[in-house]
């Protein structure tokens, strides 16, 4: 049995699959007829405004350099080589508005669940009897925007179990709710 599995997503899901928190809540993506209905977090948007930023820091400077210097190096024709670091800025900008509202997570009474994609739907189910670690981290650029990233691990080298761009005080109160339902679950065990 697989510690922490991973499923793709269905047509049966509903919708077009990047529903944000909102859209998501309530929808019953357990499968079984009996199982709680999960209520379904999106991130918060704090997460996509240091990744629209990031992207626009490198790119622009990318864009930048790409014409600056040919411009003024071999004629102002070459500064044209601006154009496509410019338009990598702007299709990276929708691509980071459709992969944050693609995840979401939602604390079920045996596991949680992490759902993330947006061509390929990938939802992780943690059961809390497998959690062996649960970490917060946030590096400076993290810190600066006020977020923190929740880092699950179970026995399952392949479980990528983790919730990027949480407010700090969520991060800390879902570690301790995760780890005193985990100490809960495996006791019996």
């Amino acid at each position: 049995m697989e510690l922490g599995s991973t499923a793709g997503g269905s047509a049966a899901e509903g919708g077009d699959g990047m529903a944000g928190a909102a859209g998501a809540a309530g929808r019953d993506r357990g499968g079984a007829a009996g199982r709680d209905e999960p209520v379904w977090r999106g991130l918060p948007p704090g997460l996509l405004r240091m990744r629209r930023l990031l992207l626009a820091l490198w790119l622009g400077s990318a864009a930048l350099g790409a014409g600056l210097l040919p411009g003024l190096l071999a004629g102002p024709g070459w500064a044209l080589c601006a154009l496509l670091p410019l338009a990598a800025l702007a299709w990276g900008w929708v691509l980071l508005g459709r992969n944050w509202r693609s995840w979401r997570y939602a604390e079920r009474a045996d596991d949680l669940l992490i759902s993330r994609g947006v061509l390929w739907r990938e939802e992780t189910v943690v059961p809390y009897g497998r959690m062996q670690l649960v970490e917060v981290t946030s590096g400076p650029v993290e810190r600066r925007f006020g977020l923190a990233t929740v880092q699950l691990h179970t026995a399952a080298a392949a479980t990528d179990a983790t919730i990027p761009g949480l407010a700090p005080a969520e991060a800390e109160r879902l570690r301790d709710h995760l780890t005193r339902l985990g100490e809960a679950r495996s006791a019996g065990l």
